[in-house]
């Protein structure tokens, strides 16, 4: 997608509903009133708790000396000071909160309200809850030169490149395996592009250097500071993949969603969904079994459901032994990434706009695009803009990555 700017602005809606998962108290058992201090990170939307007066929570112990006397609380919200980040609730049970231990931490979540007859509103309102991210396009540049002299030699080689070019010119396979390059890395950058860090050496290039200074935000790099990550060995077994659904139902619960491994991880489930197969007794019984002497067996598998739509895909660029293949440490084994498209606020645009969860902005406008430029120099090869005795073909893509709703993405690595 186009891009006019220097950098690429877009705001996500955060959670509809909020839940505190730190929330403490030093009364103890059988109160009937008491004050929780909310210890969370304080709402953005609001600039303090998303609880009000009149709202009736929930009160779960997360961390307790003995699990087996906790039980869950349920209240009436009194009193709420945002300053201060704390809460007054009324029980509604008997005899009060169940807990007895003072050090246990409490999760808080709002289920209503309650208010009397002819009383007046809620209490102060809510602000939607926005998480602004941002990414900058880089300029990624590449050239192949040849001399004018050379290219008038005698070719021995006969060469039939992708691009329809062919004959016994031994030049333009190597012209065309530079746009090739050029095209892997395009893709590659924005996969592992990190923005240059505070003080780091790329961020002090001087000015005056033709080599960039700001870096850009790549997949793996939003997914592992944005999103999910599983570290260790890949997820082998459906209970593995039981806790990753369960992740995901805490996030967007995205339906359908793809899988892009390497060819470890890629045999590593369909040895799991064969499992699943109970037919036969130590035999291979899925796969095109149409009894015939001739038959081929499909030892793999395209996809599964679980709760959702995984469909999986070999991913070249893991397997790649002069890329990320085969690295000894902090190797790649998949990304899981959400088909589709979300709901975002374009800054640009000024309105809400669908986009995919991933997707390339390139900068463009009426009279400039810059998604893939090539052009040829020089004075050899049908160019005529220089004195250069040489034919150079240059190529230029000024371009960034937006990961939407990263915490809908599973990052896999050691």
């Amino acid at each position: 997608m186009p891009s006019n700017s220097d950098l690429i602005k877009w705001a996500e809606q955060g959670r509809l509903h909020i839940k505190y998962v730190n929330c403490t108290t030093t009364v103890l058992v059988n109160a009937d009133t008491t004050t929780f201090t909310i210890n969370d990170t304080l709402n953005p939307g609001t600039g303090g708790i998303a609880i009000r007066v009149g709202q009736t929570i929930m009160l779960t112990p997360k961390t307790v000396a003995a699990l087996a006397t906790a039980t869950v609380n349920k209240a009436i919200v009194t009193a709420v000071d945002t300053a201060a980040g704390t809460i007054e609730v009324a029980f509604y049970e008997a005899n009060g909160m169940s807990n007895s231990d003072a050090a246990t931490i409490y999760e808080v979540f709002i289920y209503g309200s309650e208010f009397k007859k002819g009383t007046t509103g809620m209490e102060g309102s809510l602000e939607a809850d926005d998480e602004i991210f941002e990414n900058s396009p880089i300029i990624l540049k590449d050239k192949y030169a040849v001399s004018g002299s050379d290219m008038a030699q005698i070719g021995w080689v006969e060469v039939t490149t992708e691009n329809g070019a062919n004959g016994y010119l031994w030049y333009l396979k190597s012209e065309h395996e530079t746009r090739l390059r050029f095209d892997d890395y395009l893709e590659t950058s924005m996969i592992e592009a990190v923005p240059a860090a505070t003080g780091s050496g790329a961020a002090s290039v001087s000015s005056l250097s033709n080599v960039g200074n700001k870096g850009s935000e790549g997949v793996f790099y939003s997914v592992e500071n944005r999103g999910n990550v599983w570290a260790g060995a890949n997820p082998t077994t459906l209970g593995d993949f039981d806790t990753i659904i369960q992740r995901l139902d805490k996030q967007g619960a995205i339906e359908e969603n793809v899988l892009f491994l390497d060819r470890e991880f890629g045999f590593n489930i369909d040895d799991m969904l064969a499992e699943q197969n109970s037919y036969g007794s130590g035999g291979s019984s899925y796969g095109l079994f149409d009894n015939d002497k001739d038959m081929a067996l499909n030892l793999g598998f395209t996809g599964f459901r679980r709760g959702y739509d995984f469909y999986k895909s070999d991913w070249k660029y893991l397997n790649d032994p002069t890329m990320r293949g085969g690295l000894a440490t902090g190797a790649v084994s998949g990304l899981l990434v959400p088909a589709g498209s979300t709901s975002v606020y374009d800054q640009v645009m000024g309105k809400n706009a669908k986009r995919p969860f991933l997707h390339v902005r390139y900068r463009a406008s009426e009279t400039e695009d810059r998604r893939y430029k090539t052009w040829i120099t020089g004075s050899a090869g049908g160019a005529q803009t220089s004195d250069l005795d040489a034919m150079e073909v240059n190529f230029l893509s000024e371009r960034a990555v937006c990961t939407l709703g990263a915490n809908n993405f599973f990052l896999f690595q050691d």
